[in-house]
């Protein structure tokens, strides 16, 4: 939960009376309940209803109809200005790190974690250290302001660390999965919610990416997709794969759905948005949507030997 009397706070010293509210599906629907006190303080409240999927994603028309965007659950990924973040803690079972300890093959790990558990990081850090084992917690990067945080699109923290073996304190295989890829390290995937304790196998993922590299090989043309969302935009490199092929044309959209993508027709898409939609979203669509390191890799200027995750830096 955000604390009310800080965000309070917060606002008085903005001097804001109108609040444009944005969160992510998860903790939408505790949005109505915040409005609801925000209201009792004084304030004109605007719910932000739209998909969000992180501070990538900020509804820039609803901040444009207040004096500020409270976006609630992430942290800041570029300068958007008039948007207030607010974290959302969520607390778990560290017992977790005691036991992967046993599994762990020298005495130095790297440590990192997504936003909601970045509280628990210094305990967690403690517990290793009660154990003989020297954690590494890398500085913050421009899309990751907290120590050792990790992002779906932003490995940085991990690779900082230097070290062969990785803990990720978190929920679910997709950042330790894109962490192994992104370092090569041996990687510890610990949910605190649940207490399980896996290792992800990057070779199947790269079995998978490399079919749909063969089976875009043969496409007629390709869509490249750029996102109009602030933090997803990356339209140089768009620019940069249209060149590499005279059947690759630059197609912008704000949100990637399967509806869209088969009316717009392509046999083949190069997804420049959050990459999350190749790595994780792939079973949706009924075509192939590479990175733009896979697309390289189709038009020959790279070997898959050379394949890295797709990351916006």
């Amino acid at each position: 939960m955000i604390s009310l009397p800080d965000l309070h706070q917060r606002l008085i010293d903005q001097k804001c009376r109108t609040i444009a509210l944005q969160a992510p599906e998860g903790l939408k629907r505790y949005l109505p309940r915040l409005a609801g006190e925000l209201r009792n303080l004084g304030y004109e409240v605007i719910i932000s209803g739209d998909p969000c999927y992180g501070a990538c994603d900020l509804d820039l028309r609803a901040r444009d109809m207040a004096d500020v965007l409270v976006h609630i659950g992430h942290t800041p990924v570029d300068e958007t200005k008039g948007v207030l973040y607010e974290l959302w803690p969520v607390d778990g079972d560290l017992s977790v790190i005691s036991q992967v300890i046993p599994r762990l093959a020298g005495k130095k790990v790297g440590l990192v974690t997504t936003v909601q558990h970045i509280h628990l990081l210094s305990d967690a850090a403690e517990i290793l250290r009660h154990a003989g084992i020297e954690p590494v917690i890398a500085s913050p990067s421009p899309r990751t302001p907290c120590n050792g945080q990790v992002l779906g699109c932003s490995f940085d923290a991990a690779r900082k660390t230097q070290a062969e073996e990785i803990i990720f304190l978190g929920t679910g295989l997709f950042h330790p999965t894109g962490i192994k890829l992104a370092t090569g390290a041996r990687v510890f995937a610990c949910d605190p919610i649940t207490g399980r304790i896996e290792e992800p196998d990057a070779d199947r993922l790269l079995r998978v990416r490399f079919g749909l590299i063969q089976k875009a090989q043969s496409a007629e043309s390709y869509g490249i997709i750029v996102s109009s969302k602030t933090g997803q935009c990356r339209s140089a490199l768009a620019d940069h794969l249209c060149r590499l092929s005279d059947k690759a044309y630059k197609i912008m959209l704000r949100e990637v759905t399967p509806d869209q993508l088969l009316n717009l027709g392509f046999p083949c898409y190069v997804n420049t948005a959050c990459p999350r939609l190749a790595y994780d979203d792939q079973v949706r669509f009924s075509v192939p949507i590479l990175t733009p390191i896979e697309f390289e890799i189709v038009c020959g200027v790279r070997d898959f030997e050379h394949y890295r995750v797709d990351e916006i830096v």
